[in-house]
């Protein structure tokens, strides 16, 4: 569900959109000046937030793009199997999360890690240490 819409022209490094469905941050953003016909072109790189797949995108500059909702959270990690236990430090809910695999060796029970809720789908981003 996203909460508003951008022109192409609008975006700007480290904003959130979605390309074909997967919600991204754009790392890289060109915009041409207008051509004859009159319209700009915007060439941006964009990285999904699940996914981590690049997107390289060409698109005029007054179409719109959805911006997706994305909710940086805190938790604290109950138990680790094929997926990790997590309890949100503010509403104390208890949520299964896939463990990335650049983080394997940093997540263990007990520290604190940083989990972003995107459009729904929850992946964990960082280790935040150890808890309290």
């Amino acid at each position: 569900m996203p909460i508003k819409m951008v022109y192409v022209t609008e975006l700007r490094e480290g904003n959130y959109v979605i390309i074909e469905g997967v919600p991204c941050i754009v790392r890289n953003i060109e915009i041409s000046k207008t051509g004859k016909h009159g319209h700009s072109k915007a060439r941006f790189d964009a990285i999904g937030l699940i996914d981590n797949k690049k997107r390289v995108v060409l698109l005029p500059g007054h179409e719109k793009l959805d911006v997706p909702l994305v909710e940086k959270k805190r938790g604290q990690v109950l138990s680790i199997r094929e997926k990790a236990s997590i309890m949100d430090l503010e509403s104390f809910e208890t949520i299964e999360i896939a463990v990335p695999d650049d983080l394997k060796e940093e997540i263990k029970e007990g520290v604190q890690v940083e989990y972003w809720d995107v459009e729904g789908q929850k992946v964990i981003k960082r280790v935040m240490g150890s808890a309290a």
